[in-house]
């Protein structure tokens, strides 16, 4: 256990749940699900029940330092690691890997996004220690796949085959091809075959592993953060992964690796699992009244109203009349109403905000 590491990405902005997640406090600093914890805090106890507290990192934007430890109350300092731009998700596991391997060259990671939902994490922790063992043991790349209830085209897919050696865990299996998020038809097409998996973005390696498959398949960012190796752990560490950050490319690890690399495993898992990635996800697991409501806050009074997601500040008296299948958000100084079926606009809509109104509404 003691060679076993947790990474923890918290750098994001949300902004598909605009208004409620802003670019000054995203949602993974926001006790979203009303459970009286955030999702970063409910991330990292998670993740307490499989690691030491001096082995999980957090890598999150400069911006948001202080939000990470004010909320992860006892983090050592050394264990955020700041980026100074968001590059996606490449090369903030490529820094992380590259200063754990410092500190442990025998190391195992865990690498997850703050802001999931994990409802069974008995069945999560059980998931993790078996990728562990695997990625100890083996030079592999691994990643949780979700067993899919839907046709759902906010996903990514995993298509799986048996592996080629007869695994302990019989739930991992080998990956055979990455599948972008899909129209509804392929959606529906790739559940019917049976053999694909949601892509949970949640990974296990070796930093072994990992930093082999940087060297191989994305040499320039392997080349941007080995040259740090005497940086790592120092006082010079801040300054270095500025200069660092301004040559990385903008990348997935799933372009930059996952879907190059031919030593990638899967395990099968089903863990309560959402990505928490729109108010629509959201809707399943907020409590609905009988007319398939969901609302948060305390004051909302509704008429010939359904199939709606309300959330609301709970001082706030909000009278709703004849709506069908819409979201109604207040946060600070900002109403949105949106059909729910057209949720993916927000994104379009907090871009024409910032052009139109500048920057203090995003």
């Amino acid at each position: 256990m003691k060679n076993y590491y947790c990474v923890i990405m918290a750098g994001g902005v949300g902004s598909r749940f605009w208004p409620m997640s802003r670019t000054n406090h995203p949602k993974q600093f926001i006790d979203i699900l009303g459970t009286g914890k955030t999702l970063l805090q409910q991330t990292y106890d998670r993740f307490l029940r499989i690691c030491p507290k001096e082995n999980i990192f957090i890598v999150t934007n400069t911006d948001y330092i202080g939000l990470v430890t004010e909320q992860l109350q006892g983090i050592l300092p050394e264990n955020i690691l700041p980026e100074p731009s968001r590059k996606n998700t490449a090369p903030c596991i490529a820094y992380a890997s590259y200063k754990i391997a410092q500190k442990d060259p025998q190391a195992v990671t865990v690498v997850a996004p703050s802001d999931h939902l994990i409802l069974n994490e008995n069945a999560f922790v059980e998931a993790i220690n078996s990728c562990y063992k695997k990625a100890a043991a083996h030079d592999c790349l691994m990643t949780l796949g979700i067993t899919p209830t839907r046709p759902d085209t906010g996903y990514g897919y995993i298509q799986f085959k048996d592996s080629e050696i007869k695994e302990q865990d019989h739930h991992i299996k080998k990956v055979k091809t990455f599948t972008e998020k899909p129209d509804l038809e392929m959606a529906k097409s790739l559940l019917q075959s049976g053999d694909f998996l949601w892509n949970s973005g949640i990974f296990v390696w070796s930093v072994k592993s990992i930093i082999s498959a940087f060297e191989t398949h994305s040499p320039e960012l392997a080349a941007a953060f080995a040259e740090g190796r005497s940086n790592y752990f120092t006082d010079t560490e801040t300054d270095f992964i500025k200069r660092a950050y301004v040559n990385c490319k903008n990348i997935s690890i799933d372009y930059a690796v996952m879907e190059k690399a031919d030593n990638v495993y899967v395990r099968v898992s089903d863990i309560g699992w959402s990505d928490l990635g729109t108010w629509g996800s959201l809707y399943e697991h907020i409590k609905q009244d009988n007319n398939t409501n969901a609302v948060v806050g305390k004051q909302v009074m509704l008429y010939d109203t359904k199939n709606c997601i309300v959330n609301v500040p709970k001082d706030k008296l909000v009278v709703l009349q004849g709506l069908d299948g819409y979201i109604v958000v207040e946060s600070d100084t900002i109403l949105l109403v949106c059909r729910k079926e057209d949720e993916q606009q927000i994104r379009v809509f907090v871009n024409d905000v910032k052009v139109s109104k500048g920057d203090r509404f995003v």
